[in-house]
């Protein structure tokens, strides 16, 4: 193997969120725009570049994949890159590919799943009413999302929930969410609203901090802070009363920087080595230049050696700290 990856501040690079599309089913209200343009399907890398950039992040040490979207389960192929990458696996380098998902398609594509290696998988859920669902997402159908987690757990994939805190749904239905996610044997992580792209909505209206929420959550269940760490930014604590996992991610009330090991590669090929920040680097031109990985290996080591301390999410009336939307990198 070549040299592990480690940014300038001395962080072990060893997690790669991959999207492989911008595209998805559903117009959630905090991360795109209803009239959202989406790239055109000829910028993106095909399934084989996918598998070559992956493989080269493998290489160097990452031992996490997380395929992401938009919505990964509508590219069209996402089963065949899933299937390449399960060689990893098998070989020992990677330890863990999973990817995170709107559950739409998940009872369609859960066996197949679980054939590649994949035993876990990230469903967002911010509600489990079936109007207030459609409202959120647009249009959305609550019910193929509880399709697609029976799906999952009968084909043995283990399911963590997420849930954006929408300030003014959250709140109404947090206990409902908790019972919902412990009941039924999986995680529940809860995740601060992210100033990302023009939605078409004001942010200030959304955000709700997660210290906020956890002061509610403790109006009824007992936490108790855990050291349990899944290799992704959320701080975890166990409900006394369920014996399960709730998980929190504040990119907002506290920063969770210093501990980064994540870099994210959209579907055409950018890598972006913080969410926050607009440093980025084109590995698809090292990728089409030569059929060598010279090239591609040299263009992450640079990035990586300039990836930022942190990031700097602001709160803001009117606008968002970074043009690029959510649905992009996958959050």
């Amino acid at each position: 193997m070549a040299c592990a990856l480690s940014d300038g501040f001395g962080r072990r690079i060893t997690y790669l969120r991959l999207s492989v599309t911008d595209r998805c089913d559903l117009r959630c209200v905090y991360c795109m725009a209803e009239d959202t343009s989406f790239v055109p399907r000829r910028e993106l890398l095909r399934i084989e570049e996918l598998d070559r950039l992956a493989s080269a992040f493998v290489a160097r040490g990452v031992t996490k994949i997380r395929i992401t979207g938009g919505e990964p389960l509508v590219r069209k192929g996402v089963m065949t890159l899933f299937a390449g990458l399960s060689r990893h696996l098998e070989g020992g380098a990677l330890g863990e590919l999973t990817l995170t998902t709107n559950g739409t398609l998940l009872a369609t594509h859960a066996e197949a799943l679980a054939a590649a290696g994949v035993r876990r998988v990230n469903v967002s859920l911010d509600t489990l009413d079936a109007e207030r669902y459609r409202a959120i997402t647009r249009g959305g159908s609550l019910a193929a999302v509880m399709d697609g987690l029976r799906a999952a757990k009968a084909a043995g994939l283990r399911v963590k929930l997420n849930a954006v805190a929408l300030k003014g749904i959250v709140e109404e239905e947090i206990h409902d969410l908790i019972a919902f996610a412990h009941g039924n044997g999986m995680d529940l992580t809860l995740i601060e609203t992210m100033p990302l792209g023009d939605v078409g909505a004001d942010r200030t209206e959304q955000y709700l901090p997660l210290t906020t929420l956890r002061r509610i959550i403790e109006s009824r269940w007992a936490l108790a802070d855990t050291s349990e760490r899944t290799g992704g930014p959320a701080r975890y604590a166990r409900i006394a009363e369920t014996g399960g996992r709730i998980g929190f991610i504040t990119p907002m009330s506290h920063s969770f920087c210093e501990s980064c090991n994540r870099v994210r590669v959209s579907a055409t090929g950018t890598l972006y080595t913080c969410l926050g920040q607009e440093d980025r680097a084109d590995l698809r031109a090292a990728i089409r230049g030569s059929e060598a990985d010279d090239a591609l290996h040299a263009a992450i080591d640079a990035a990586i050696r300039a990836k930022p301390r942190g990031h700097d999410f602001r709160i803001e009336r009117g606008r968002p700290t970074l043009s690029r939307p959510m649905s992009a990198l996958g959050g």
